[in-house]
């Protein structure tokens, strides 16, 4: 009888009894013959028959008991990929692998495979990988100094086998020349162009065959075919006539196409580096040393041994080392790296400050909080990493067509050998032949999507705006309806005092001492707001006398022997208080949003204070920009409808869904997808998160919550919605790159193979094209470098 062992991961179990629970439930299925869950290592370690019970079941048993299985996401580094049918290749064979999902970036070269623990394993999806004809190895840690190091290698191979190539092609290609004016000399004789043509077709060439294995051996083709039967075929024939005595020769040729083949991916492989380059500066932000104070001395450590808890100094200049605390001093920080913000931010005792923003004047110490992976740097390098190994479903029609091209480029060069063949002679069929199977370049077809992707997500980290996924930014730039949060994403989410009005002879001052002296011991934020107004107005506040907080009302209080009422109009009505003096100014500020606050001294109406949440100075240019780019812009808030549209008129929104309570937002953005529009929404708070979710794309104002990030696709830094503007030009941007690429490469392809079957193109000319193309790509993609917010 056969067996087999899986270990699967199991999350939700809390005690022995879960695990024991776990443990009988895979018991009883047929074909298991043992199970040992471990509580510590949340691991359920299964032997079982194949033939009887397969993985997915006993997943589905474990989710029954009522735990969850989680998702299992590794990256694997590809080699020998060299162009779209290649990276087509390995995708589909990984997929093919039960439970799996995977996506292959060309322009990366790495793989992201997801799947189900207990389905497959790391050594499966390497024999997979390697079966098809490639290396791969599973990305432990980042290591930025070995990938710059791989990749300098891999272009300085590049450039000594273009230069060794050229210098033996050069004489070959003059030999052309004086062929064709009549001038025969020792380039002209066959055994020494069989001599220079030699070590360029198999050993600088040596790559190519190796590829064209390697796929072949797979089950698949790519470009190596191609080159590899295109130059071999002008080769071996070129050895047929110097071997027959006709001196008809076709060595420049392949030796021609080879070289100019490797400067095209000389110049891919530099610009490809460039690609990946916002990550790179991310990642270089990070500081190497930390200065910690360890038993009363101040000493550098490396940033890898920083531990949560440890006390670290950063002086004027300095990068901060990781996430923390202020627990001493105060400064200016330049967070612009990570939010885009220009404007220095001012950091005292119990602010949070982020590792690798840099401390502009004063000295602090701060307390360690976050460290490692769990940094905020680490976790936006992640995401773009994730952004930029995902695809947009604009690819999907690039990967099919990559997927057959090789063998209908074979097809189309027999036939148009065998054509030629029949109506010229045989020479002419295999020019023409050669010039098809070189000009055709799925290369092109595989890079015009990733590369935009790239870069554009790149871009938008600089600019503090984190993309979730190529999928994401091919939504923002379908989107023709935007649904904006009102508290805390068009406003500032803190109330602050706008008004103070006396009814009687009282001062303005008085007022405000009063109602901040009595709102002291509220907790109620709009009472804060009047204590902070008070506080930074006011030397001294008094300490009322016989407090009560009346519920949806106001406060009583005794106060210098005054009996003190703040409160609403229910208020002063349940203590006989007539508020008639005052209603005109009431009125008045109601209906400009604002929230007032009664203020009665021994039972007389004497002030009144409004308190308004206050509208972030970028709101209502933001949303001018955002409907003359033709977005209808919507705004959903709790408030009611009075003091909604005030705050609606004054950023310019005349769609205004109020009285909308916090667990009905994503009902309200489903409706309204409903009637066909494209939803993005814009919120900041954990009550925002499932209307985030609901919606086409969801935008988290990065100064909220964690919740609400982690259910967006776009997270502005910024607290501020100039963001939401650069984030959708910039979708509109990449998806206008993405399109160009993709008409080029089909262009490029639909143009130059009819051309070159119909015997239009000089094999050369063609080796050039198609070593070209992809550079035009990746070079049309690094113009999005050029994006300005």
């Amino acid at each position: 009888m056969e067996t087999k062992k899986i270990s699967i991961d199991v999350l939700g179990m809390t005690c022995a009894a879960c695990s024991a629970r776990v443990e009988k439930s895979l018991g009883k299925q047929d074909g298991v013959e043992s199970v040992a869950v471990n509580l510590l290592s949340n691991k359920a370690n299964i032997e079982f028959d194949p033939n009887k019970v397969k993985p997915e079941n006993l997943i589905k048993v474990i989710e029954k008991t009522g735990y969850e299985v989680p998702l299992v996401k590794k990256t694997l580094i590809i080699e020998g990929m060299t162009c779209a049918a290649c990276s087509t290749r390995v995708e589909k064979v990984l997929n093919k692998l039960e439970g799996v999902k995977a996506t292959v970036n060309l322009s990366t070269n790495k793989a992201t495979v997801q799947y189900l623990s207990g389905l497959t394993d790391e050594e499966t999806l390497i024999k997979t990988v390697e079966k098809a004809g490639y290396k791969a190895e599973i990305e432990i840690e980042r290591d930025l100094d070995r990938e710059k190091e791989m990749r300098e290698k891999e272009i300085k191979s590049l450039k000594t086998s273009f230069i060794i190539s050229a210098i033996l092609s050069i004489p070959l290609f003059s030999a052309m020349f004086f062929h064709m004016a009549g001038i025969h000399n020792i380039l002209s004789n066959g055994w020494f162009q069989l001599a220079l043509a030699t070590p360029v077709q198999f050993i600088i060439g040596y790559r190519f065959y190796k590829g064209a294995y390697n796929a072949l051996r797979g089950g698949g083709a790519n470009m190596d075919v191609l080159i590899s039967m295109g130059t071999s075929a002008a080769y071996f024939y070129s050895i047929y006539n110097l071997l027959t005595g006709v001196h008809e020769y076709y060595f420049e040729s392949s030796a021609v196409i080879i070289t100019l083949i490797l400067l095209g991916k000389t110049f891919e492989a530099v610009a490809k580096g460039k690609t990946s380059e916002a990550i790179k500066k991310l990642m270089g932000l990070q500081p190497k040393t930390a200065k910690v104070i360890k038993d009363g001395v101040e000493m550098d450590i490396p940033i890898e041994k920083v531990e949560i808890g440890d006390i670290i100094v950063v002086r004027p200049g300095e990068k901060i080392p990781v996430d923390g605390i202020i627990v001493e001093g105060n400064s200016s920080v330049d967070e612009s790296m990570l939010t885009g913000e220009s404007i220095p931010v001012d950091k005292s005792v119990d602010d949070e400050v982020i590792g690798a923003t840099i401390n502009k004047y004063g000295a602090f110490k701060f307390r360690a909080t976050k460290i490692g992976k769990d940094t905020v740097l680490s976790q936006i390098i992640k995401l773009v990493e994730d952004a930029q190994g995902s695809k947009a479903p604009v690819q999907r029609l690039a990967d099919k067509i990559s997927g057959i091209f090789v063998p209908v480029v074979v097809v189309i060069a027999l036939l148009t050998f065998v054509g030629f063949y029949f109506i010229s002679d045989f020479n002419v069929g295999l020019v023409n032949a050669v010039a098809v199977l070189v000009i055709a370049c799925p290369c092109a077809l595989g890079l015009a999507t990733p590369t935009a992707i790239m870069v554009g997500t790149g871009k938008g980290a600089e600019n503090g705006i984190l993309i979730k996924s190529g999928e994401h930014l091919e939504r923002a730039h379908k989107m023709d309806t935007i649904v904006f949060d009102k508290t805390g994403t068009i406003t500032k989410g803190e109330p602050e005092v706008t008004d103070i009005v006396s009814i009687t002879e009282i001062e303005k001052e008085e007022i405000l001492r009063i109602a901040a002296s009595v709102e002291k011991t509220s907790e109620h934020p709009l009472g804060q707001s009047i204590v902070k107004k008070g506080e930074e107005e006011l030397l001294k506040l008094s300490i009322p006398t016989d407090f009560a907080a009346i519920p949806g009302k106001g406060l009583r209080a005794i106060l210098e022997d005054k009996e003190i009422l703040v409160g609403n109009r229910k208020l002063m009505g349940d203590n006989n208080i007539s508020i008639s003096e005052g209603e005109k100014d009431l009125l008045r500020l109601e209906e400009e949003g604002k929230t007032a606050m009664l203020i009665s001294i021994d039972n007389k109406l004497s002030g009144i204070i409004a308190v308004a949440d206050q509208i972030k100075e970028t709101s209502q240019k933001a949303i001018e920009q955002l409907k003359s780019m033709g977005l209808e812009v919507y705004m959903i808030t709790g408030d009611n409808e009075r003091t909604a549209k005030a705050i609606a008129k004054e950023v310019g929104i005349t769609n205004i869904l109020a009285e909308v309570l916090p667990e009905n937002k994503a009902e309200v953005v489903e409706k309204l997808k409903s009637e066909g529009k494209h939803i993005g929404m814009v919120g900041d708070g954990i009550n925002d998160a499932p209307a985030l979710a609901a919606a086409d794309v969801g935008f988290a104002i990065g100064t909220g919550t964690d919740v609400a990030m982690e259910a967006a696709d776009i997270t502005l830094m910024r607290g501020d919605l100039s963001g939401v503007v650069t984030a959708i030009k910039l979708s509109h941007r990449t998806m206008k790159t993405i399109k160009e690429n993709l008409f080029w490469a089909f262009f490029y392809n639909t143009i130059g193979i009819p051309f070159a079957a119909l015997g239009f193109l000089d094999p050369m000319i063609a080796g050039a094209a198609m070593a070209f193309s992809s550079v035009s790509v990746v070079t049309n993609s690094l113009r999005l470098k050029k994006f300005r917010a």
